[in-house]
């Protein structure tokens, strides 16, 4: 059987900003989506808090629960108002008197700029606009973590900008894991993870990495040309 993730052993701090690059097909979101259990391992452990959640006796859900994840598809129920879909889970799942959870989404439109678009429905949106009001869905939950899967790899330079000044908002003082593809993200980061088929090959920040002339090296002087 070929293995998506093989090797793969990294640890990440309590509020730390993590970048992992690497080629298309090298496991970037297959090990994003490891770490809350979208995808379950074959082999290995998840630790999260101190907790194996791997562990089929845990209960997935309540670190779920902690762990907002932002996709690159928008997701949104095409038959609701903006304000619903951000209010459904928080209502639904977790139990949120619908008055509270709709003042914070509010709130939540207006820090991603979108405050006059509640009534509004998705097909009304442009592309950059729904992936803004997803992101704030997430943030409506208020979690300690955030998985971002190439969440601004499919919008233009401009709606790109915007959602990823969003996102540096909302995500202050968060974990925050990430696949990118924009050199300002990535630089900024904490800690970059090189991810290739043999595993996590390179790892650290910006400047260690640009001075071992590896792979982040190459990939960051080519993507930098190409601007």
């Amino acid at each position: 059987a070929i293995k998506a993730l093989d090797g793969v052993t990294v640890g990440i701090k309590r509020g730390e900003v993590v970048v992992v690059i690497g080629p298309s097909g090298s496991g970037k979101s297959t090990f994003l989506r490891s770490l809350n259990l979208l995808e379950e391992p074959t082999g290995g452990k998840v630790i999260f808090e101190g907790n194996e959640i791997t562990d089929p006796k845990t209960n997935i859900n309540l670190h779920r629960q902690k762990m907002g994840m932002v996709f690159q598809h928008f997701n949104l129920f095409p038959n609701m108002t903006v304000l619903k879909n951000m209010t459904l889970a928080p209502i639904k799942l977790l139990k949120m008197p619908k008055a509270e959870a709709q003042s914070k989404a509010l709130e939540l439109l207006e820090r991603v700029g979108l405050g006059d678009r509640a009534q509004s429905y998705p097909a009304q949106l442009s592309g950059g606009q729904k992936q803004r009001i997803s992101i704030a869905r997430v943030f409506l939950k208020n979690p300690p973590i955030i998985i971002l899967d190439e969440a601004t790899s499919a919008l233009d330079n401009e709606s790109e900008f915007a959602v990823a000044k969003s996102l540096n908002k909302l995500s202050e003082g968060r974990t925050t894991i990430t696949i990118a593809h924009r050199l300002s993200s990535i630089k900024n980061s904490d800690r970059i993870l090189v991810l290739t088929e043999d595993g996590i090959v390179e790892e650290g920040n910006h400047e260690t990495l640009m001075a071992q002339k590896g792979i982040y090296h190459e990939f960051y002087t080519m993507a930098d040309r190409m601007k």
